[in-house]
């Protein structure tokens, strides 16, 4: 090449360049159209549960008949759970939906001020204890499907440990569970020299969404900074790749806060002091024991994920007597395994392939034939449902239970796998490939938050049971309502008038808790 033919052909490529770059920043303000416009959570789905901020949804099947056995998803607590069900074909839900599974989802919600107390102990005994039997009932099976992700998989391992008869297989996606010099820079900066969750806390109460996305985001600070806007603009005109982008934005800017006093619990016992591996961890004085976990258990694990390495998840396995242990990984991080294409064609299929393996109730000895041959197991479990079902029933107002078109006869043929994504990855290893956070709304009062706890609730009329009118109370769901019932406390009043410590030595709740329902009730008959 000449000196000339090189400067001609400098000068060419340089135009070029120019004009790309006109075109791009054309296509802008019709991309920008696009991010607006982008929906997410597209699977249909009904509430069939309502407690506090907690909504249980139940999606509609997509095949004609589903295993016996359903799932239920134990979302995170730190963002919203439409990261499961981002688009129709990258849709961990619909996935299920279409290999023939009855998927249920938690949706925590946002907690207010009034929910700054709620514990562990709160989420796992209460909300998901009420949501397993909400499902069990619902389905006519003593025990169910457990998938729990990220911080929600490790509250799933706790509820297990708490009711191992209710969990049939259990499967731990993204879930933080051993931090032993195991759990990468999150737990090198939750350590306990550097960080002080409770001061955090004391600050705020609930820890801010905003907090929470920082730190998330200086994890990969130039990859969420700089270098995904970089990609956005090289992939401006291509519009699969702008909607994706926007989904994943819209999710990252939709954050939530963390009650304070379970953020403050989970970092001092999970991440800086390693209990739940040691088999020391207590809720609220009941044994977290880990010789309990006896069911089949998979974790789902992504190679590259920096917030939940595969270490902090895999080693579990070895700390529990279930002869049925098994570890799926994908190539691809924290975020990635719930909305990349390359998850969706390669690692759900066999996720699902392997719940469908365990959910084979047909030679199994039916629920009715217990109490037939007096098999004592199932009647125990199957009477305390039908009593808790009936005081959600007359509690909470929720969609008609239509139950699923399972044929226990047949079972159905695991489909083929969803098809390959074509369009460009996002690249959205995302701001944290991780929950973001956003500001909590301004705070209700004590009587409209009792209120909005109850949205769905009817109002106490005289046919109404007593119970019912208890869970007006913050706190008060079926499960403590059955307590306090069997107590002898079965009014508002009743609990306005009853000795604080002797309920909670009695139905066996921390005295604080109780304090402070009898304030509440006081306030309300007062």
């Amino acid at each position: 090449m000449t000196p000339v033919t090189f400067a001609l052909d400098l000068q060419r490529r340089q135009w070029e360049q120019a004009a790309e770059l006109v075109d791009r920043t054309n296509a802008v303000s019709d991309r920008a159209e696009t991010v607006s416009e982008v929906t997410v959570g597209q699977t249909p789905s009904e509430v069939v549960y309502e407690e506090n901020k907690l909504r249980l949804h139940h999606y509609e099947s997509q095949t004609e008949t589903q295993y016996d056995v359903p799932i239920l998803i134990v979302y995170a607590l730190i963002n919203r759970p439409y990261i499961l069900d981002l688009q129709p074909d990258r849709s961990v839900v619909r996935t299920l939906l279409e290999q023939g599974f009855d998927v249920y989802l938690i949706d925590w919600g946002e907690p207010s001020r009034l929910d700054t107390h709620l514990t562990l102990d709160d989420y796992v005994s209460r909300y998901i204890d009420n949501c397993v039997d909400v499902v069990r009932e619902r389905s006519g099976q003593d025990s169910i499907n457990v998938l729990g992700y990220c911080m929600g998989g490790t509250m799933s391992v706790m509820y297990a440990s708490l009711f191992p008869e209710k969990v049939r297989n259990l499967g731990l996606m993204a879930a933080g569970l051993v931090f032993d010099e195991t759990g990468g820079v999150l737990e090198r900066w939750g350590s306990e020299e550097y960080y002080s969750p409770k001061a955090v806390t004391d600050t705020f109460g609930n820890v801010p969404s905003e907090f929470l996305d920082v730190g998330f985001a200086l994890m990969d600070p130039v990859e969420n900074y700089v270098t995904k806007y970089v990609r956005l603009f090289e992939n401006v005109e291509n519009e699969s790749f702008v909607e994706n982008f926007a989904r994943m934005e819209q999710w990252l800017s939709d954050g939530i806060d963390v009650a304070g006093a379970t953020y403050t619990q989970f970092l001092e016992d999970i991440y800086q002091q390693n209990k739940l591996a040691k088999n020391e961890l207590e809720l609220d004085g009941k044994k977290i024991d880990l010789d309990r976990i006896e069911m089949p258990l998979v974790q789902i694990v992504g190679e590259y994920d920096h917030l939940i390495p595969p270490e902090a998840s895999v080693g579990f396995n070895d700390l529990v007597p279930s002869d049925d242990t098994s570890v799926i990984e994908g190539p691809t991080g924290h975020i990635g395994l719930s909305v990349s294409s390359r998850s969706h064609r390669d690692l759900w299929p066999n996720v699902s392939d392997w719940f469908a393996e365990r959910s084979d109730t047909s030679a199994e000895v039916p629920r009715d034939a217990h109490r037939e041959h007096g098999i004592e197991d199932g009647t125990e479990i199957e009477s305390e449902v039908a009593e808790k079902s009936a005081s959600e029933s007359e509690a909470t107002e929720t969609e008609p239970h239509h139950e699923t078109e399972t044929e226990s006869q047949t079972e159905p043929e695991p489909q083929s796998e969803t098809e390959a994504e074509s369009q460009n990855e996002t690249g959205a290893k995302s701001q944290n490939e991780t929950e973001p956070q956003s500001a909590a709304d301004a705070e209700p009062t004590a009587d409209s938050e009792s209120t909005a706890e109850s949205s769905v609730e009817t109002d106490v009329s005289d046919g109404e049971t007593a119970e019912g009118e208890l869970e007006s109370i913050d706190g008060i769901g079926p499960t403590y309502a059955q307590r306090l019932a069997a107590a002898g406390i079965t009014t508002v009043s009743a609990l306005a008038a009853a000795d604080p410590s002797e309920i909670a030595a009695t139905i066996d709740v921390p005295m604080s808790r109780v304090s402070a329902w009898v304030e509440e009730a006081s306030d309300q008959t007062n």
